[in-house]
């Protein structure tokens, strides 16, 4: 089972590459088999038996959807009669159908590639999807049979890089690679001690910026523990305030024997990567190799009930046969239960750690170029584009609305400014967008002036032939302002338009509209101009939202934003880019 992560947005480019390579005789999608769980095994079985969707609704508001159906007595809590013949008999049919297949769905990206024709070991069909072919077992069956499957992963951090980089050399006629990024810089360490991780890969939770003052990753490896450390498996199994006591001197690192000292001594006596829990488990437990690749794979499959258990009593019957103490056996078993298919391989954390090294140095020292590769490498990462937008001007970069005369499509540079594009506008298609852009430019309209680019939205339907839809998506974004238009204004310029032009006695008028007095319209307020903003394009480059509540904020006594600095991690959360606080003691 071979991972490989490519740029998310040329995926579908590998796919194609592999199935024109290997021919789609020899080569397929793997399937994945959904299983019933409680609450679809409910709702399709309470569907068959009549109920209501009323009824349906309130027996799935009672349980998760990993556990199974409620019994009589909890149904009887929430105002059910388990009597009820129609309803035990949904209760216990739902019961008894978790578990079974549900339907065939496709894998993400797991290819299956075979010596010989593919149809003579597997069925094969046809995906919904165009110019895809899928095998119809499950991924899980595959290792069983001797199958090889390359998963074929999207990630739009490796997009986002690639575009950064294409804009470092256009830009400052620098020419980098993943290579030749350069290593161990202290500045970026600097920063990423500090939590300053807005958008780069990997450490840019709410949960690795808490980490990241504590752990304050100094050098590569330190970065590929931040990375594998902030996991639900090392948390659920108690590993990391244990490895943050010993890395800062509070607490002794202690080894057993001198076979775990060898094994545990890079992680300080804390096991961290799936590769040192199976060195555990045959040189302190006695395991084959071949038993401990058993115990991994039963690591990575924990939703099969009793799997890693199976494991229990060989495994601690092993360490204490061994001279270990049973007490510290059991933990360490704690531990590799804890880690289910959330720990990390250390190859696949140094992996990680590469792409959290370079973006955080990209950001470091060129923000603009990150935050604009990161904008036109959407949707991905942990932040909205709001946050993103934010942060760029807090590191100092200027940034420039959207504007019918000056956006692109993608969102650009000019002199490190970073201009917003016209992606950014809910609704408007790629195409029409590359209209307005070529209509500007294919007359050399497009000046820094503005002397002979678009003059009005009637202008801009002319040269490009948009529907006045679009204008008035244009003018919703507040994309006219080049034109000495605020929105309310372009918005009723563009009312005035129809798409079937204007009839033969009106079309001098409406050419000269400078005999046409203007309406007095209303000013917009400053909250009104913010909320279109955020409708429109999901961001706003006028005012913060809370900064128009500051003065009621500060009257209820909420710390201001130039406060927080003294705060604990504790005490501030970031949400939504919305710093919120503890309001001050005694108020």
């Amino acid at each position: 089972d071979i991972d490989v992560d490519f740029e998310h947005e040329r995926r579908e480019e590998v796919i194609q590459y592999i199935y024109g390579k290997y021919g789609r005789e020899r080569a397929g999608l793997t399937a994945t088999v959904i299983t019933y769980r409680g609450r679809s095994a409910l709702r399709d079985t309470g569907k068959a038996m009549g109920l209501s969707e009323d009824v349906i609704g309130r027996l799935l508001s009672t349980f998760s959807w990993w556990s199974k159906p409620v019994g009589d007595e909890r149904a009887r809590e929430e105002g059910f009669d388990p009597s009820d013949r129609r309803l035990a008999l949904t209760l216990e049919l739902a019961r008894e159908l978790c578990g079974f297949p549900r339907h065939l769905s496709q894998h993400t990206g797991g290819f299956v590639i075979s010596r010989g024709p593919l149809c003579e070991i597997v069925p094969i069909e046809n995906a919904a999807m165009e110019d895809r072919t899928v095998i119809e077992w499950n991924k899980d069956d595959l290792e069983a049979l001797g199958l090889i499957k390359v998963d074929v992963l999207g990630l739009g951090m490796l997009s986002c890089i690639r575009k950064s980089f294409a804009l470092l050399e256009e830009k400052c006629g620098l020419r980098h690679t993943l290579e030749s990024v350069p290593q161990e810089d202290p500045v970026t360490y600097a920063m990423i001690q500090r939590g300053d991780t807005v958008g780069v890969f990997q450490i840019e939770s709410r949960a690795q910026m808490a980490m990241l003052p504590r752990l304050k990753p100094a050098t590569f490896y330190d970065l590929v523990i931040e990375v594998a450390i902030v996991r639900p498996g090392p948390i659920q199994g108690d590993m990391v305030h244990p490895y943050l006591r010993r890395r800062q001197g509070r607490e002794p690192v202690e080894y057993p024997s001198e076979e775990l000292r060898q094994v545990l001594r890079k992680t300080l006596g804390v096991p961290l990567f799936q590769e040192q829990v199976m060195r555990i488990a045959i040189v302190a437990a006695g395991f084959t190799p071949a038993e401990a690749d058993q115990l991994r794979r039963a690591m990575a499959s924990f939703r099969n009930p009793g799997t890693i258990h199976s494991f229990k009593g060989k495994f601690i019957d092993g360490m204490t046969g061994r001279g270990y103490t049973r007490d510290f056996a059991e933990r360490c078993f704690r531990q590799i239960e804890g880690f289910g298919e959330y720990g990390f391989p250390e190859s696949h954390a140094a992996s990680f750690a590469h792409l959290a090294y370079v973006s955080s140095w990209l950001k470091c020292h060129y923000p603009a170029v990150f935050a604009c590769a990161l904008l036109n490498s959407q949707p991905m990462g942990f932040y909205a584009p709001a946050q993103i937008v934010r942060d760029a001007r807090d590191h100092g970069v200027e940034v420039r609305p959207t504007d019918v005369n000056d956006s692109q499509w993608d969102c650009t540079l000019e002199n490190f400014a970073l201009r917003l594009g016209l992606r950014r506008i809910r609704g408007l298609k790629e195409e029409d967008a590359e209209r307005v852009t070529a209509g500007r430019t294919a007359a050399g309209h497009l000046t820094a002036t503005h002397a002979t680019a678009y003059q009005s939205p009637l202008d801009l339907r002319e040269r490009t032939g948009v529907s006045t839809a679009v204008l008035a998506r244009l003018a919703s974004a507040d994309a006219f302002t080049s034109m000495g238009m605020n929105r309310r204004q372009a918005g009723w310029a563009v009312r005035a338009l129809s798409d079937s032009g204007p009839l033969p006695l009106f079309e001098s008028a409406e050419r000269d509209r400078s005999s046409h007095p203007e309406p007095a319209l209303p000013a917009m307020s400053a909250g009104e101009h913010v909320a279109a903003d955020y409708r429109s394009t999901g961001l706003s480059l006028k005012h913060h939202p809370v900064a128009l509540l500051r003065r009621r904020l500060d009257e209820r006594g909420v710390l201001p934003a130039k406060d927080l600095d003294g705060l604990n991690d504790g005490d501030r959360t970031v949400v939504a880019g919305v710093v919120l606080t503890r309001q001050r003691p005694g108020k």
